[in-house]
């Protein structure tokens, strides 16, 4: 895999996603979750945030980059839903990149716990 990069990956993926939107819901899991709706999508970005949390707590390396990857997916299925790519969320990224969070937080105009008053 010389020369491929993360963002690479995640296109990939996003298009895999993409392909599979319409595609037959006894044969996709990724058709699934669309024929279930939005809803259906949060929530599972939802419990894999959790399993995520949990993986965590335990201090396994290896559990927590698998619900890390289950955490990823789901989301990048949710900004499917949204008709946002990957590239969305790394331009995001690297616009904040340098600022310190402190800073970003300010610019939002959201206090460092990230909750509004």
């Amino acid at each position: 895999m010389t020369g491929m990069t993360s963002n690479d990956t995640l296109e990939r993926l996003a298009q895999v996603i993409e392909s599979r939107k319409g595609a037959d819901p006894d044969t996709s899991y990724v058709a699934r979750l669309f024929h279930k709706g939005t809803d259906a999508i949060l929530k599972k970005v939802g419990e894999e945030a959790t399993e995520t949390v949990m993986a965590a707590k335990d201090g396994d390396p290896q559990k927590i980059v698998y619900e890390v990857a289950d955490l990823w997916f789901h989301s990048m299925v949710a900004l499917a839903a949204f008709n946002l790519r990957p590239a969305d969320v790394l331009a995001e990224l690297a616009r904040r990149e340098g600022l310190s969070g402190l800073q970003e937080f300010a610019q939002r105009g959201t206090p460092a716990g990230g909750h509004t008053p």
